[in-house]
């Protein structure tokens, strides 16, 4: 006897009218350009001011992340900004503690010829001087009625998808950034008290730039080395 298919059933689901105005084209190409001269002076920082910033310029650059398409629309993302001096310095110590095992042996020496040129190192002052640290975190699954654990879908591609917006959001803000994903992160979920269905993606300190900051004198590929039009 054939084994039995389980079908489910087909719920309609309501829909709306899409909000779209479609722009005049000179103005359409304007703001395509204006945006890319902007991103283009996007620049990762690791010296950060301790000078406030209003937190309203987090909360919408982070609202701007949550736009982002996930599977299934399950936005399996949570982002935790952290403020408290004390839980700053406590992430600090935790995250140098692991680089320094990282840079002292973990890591291989083709990793380490690969970051000498942006001259990273095992202390991580950013994580205290910045006045946010944002800590992205990826739920693996979510939680439905008493507990049950709910299947999430592309929930890494979706995260890092909503990350992208972020760090756009925070540029546009004149803000400055760094995604610094120290390795292992298990201790961040333990130290942030965050449930066992979220597992650390990456932590971004967002500031203005330390006075006389510099970056790496670095070039990015051209578009002809990164677009292929087929």
């Amino acid at each position: 006897m054939a084994a039995e298919t389980t079908r489910i059933e087909r719920v309609e689901h309501p829909f709306v009218p899409l909000r779209y105005e479609r722009p005049e084209p000179t103005a359409q190409l304007a703001a395509s350009r204006g945006f890319l001269e902007r991103l283009s002076r996007r620049r990762t920082v690791r010296t950060f001011s301790s000078e406030p910033v209003p937190l309203e310029l987090v909360q919408n650059a982070i609202a701007a992340a949550g736009t982002a398409p996930s599977g299934a629309h399950q936005q399996p993302w949570t982002f935790v900004v952290v403020t408290d001096p004390e839980l700053k310095r406590q992430l600090r110590a935790a995250a140098e503690e692991e680089e320094r095992r990282n840079y002292d042996g973990r890591m291989s020496e083709e990793w380490l010829r690969a970051l000498a040129p942006l001259g990273t190192d095992a202390v991580k002052s950013h994580l205290e001087d910045a006045p946010y640290v944002i800590v992205v975190l990826e739920q693996v699954y979510g939680v439905g009625e008493n507990g049950a654990k709910v299947k999430h879908y592309y929930a890494r591609e979706s995260v890092g998808i909503a990350v992208g917006l972020l760090l756009a959001g925070l540029h546009e803000a004149g803000l400055v950034a760094l995604t610094h994903t120290p390795s292992p992160m298990g201790f961040i979920r333990e130290l942030l008290g965050r449930p066992a269905n979220e597992r650390p993606f990456c932590v971004i300190p967002v500031g203005f730039p330390a006075e006389g900051t510099t970056v790496p004198d670095l070039e990015r590929k051209p578009l002809a080395e990164i677009m292929v039009l087929t």
